[in-house]
């Protein structure tokens, strides 16, 4: 009995986990079509003037692709040795979240499922196994994500700066838009991202000057991180060719 189940398992082994064959690149084709199909519903829902048997309709497909996706999630789980490995890697933890909600949505009062219906956007993740891009940039933010998290880090200490640079110069003039630090910080953001709003901006001399330096700044902190992924993400071209 033990042989037949392990030869089960090798057997369908490279179908679940690889794509390396015809049956298995089938199988992520149609993964990948049936979480694009959910998605679309998902969206159809949210439509003002479903009638009845649309609505009916999307119930069904939902029930139809949580039964697939949760066939899938034990499938994956069963040949993955050992099954642990699976249920609690990044992948699998998507898996599972994507479709929990409607098991933990049933028999609920409405409102509450409403909240647990927007974990159903997980799915998207979901397409994130079969790209090979998505894997590559996973690589790549491991490669750069000390320096990542530095960049972060030096990011919030400017916007708090900014922020506190802001509030001086333009409380006495305009107590109302920066009526304190937490107040400027939006600005801080919105200035240092270089979207400028336009919903609040300097009106005094000091201010618009302070204004240029952090857009000087703000440019900086736009194209550094760019920098660094497009760095890493070469060393990850590397890598896999090297492999």
């Amino acid at each position: 009995m033990r042989n037949a189940v392990r030869a089960t398992r090798a057997r369908l082994e490279p179908i679940v986990l690889g794509d390396k064959t015809l049956t298995g690149r089938l199988f992520d084709y149609a993964v990948q079509a049936l979480i694009i199909v959910s998605l679309i519903c998902f969206s159809i829902e949210t439509l003002p003037n479903n009638s009845t048997s649309t609505k009916e309709w999307l119930g069904i497909i939902e029930a139809f692709s949580v039964a697939l996706f949760t066939f899938e999630y034990v499938l994956r789980a069963w040949v993955t040795q050992p099954t642990r490995k699976y249920i609690f890697s990044f992948f699998g933890i998507i898996d599972f979240l994507a479709i929990a909600p409607f098991y933990v949505t049933m028999g609920l009062d409405l409102r509450v499922i409403r909240a647990f219906r927007l974990l159903r956007l997980v799915r998207i993740l979901k397409l994130a196994r079969y790209s090979q891009a998505a894997k590559r940039f996973h690589y790549a933010f491991l490669i750069a994500k000390e320096e990542l998290i530095l960049f972060s880090s030096l990011t919030l200490i400017l916007i708090y700066l900014a922020g506190v640079g802001i509030y001086y110069f333009e409380n006495p003039v305009q107590p109302e838009a920066f009526q304190s630090i937490f107040h400027s910080l939006w600005w801080a953001v919105a200035t240092l991202t270089t979207v400028g709003y336009g919903d609040i901006y300097p009106l005094t001399a000091g201010g618009k000057i302070f204004t240029f330096f952090v857009l000087i700044i703000g440019l900086g902190i736009v194209a550094i991180p760019a920098g660094i992924i497009a760095s890493a993400l070469g060393k990850a071209r590397e890598m896999e060719n090297r492999d």
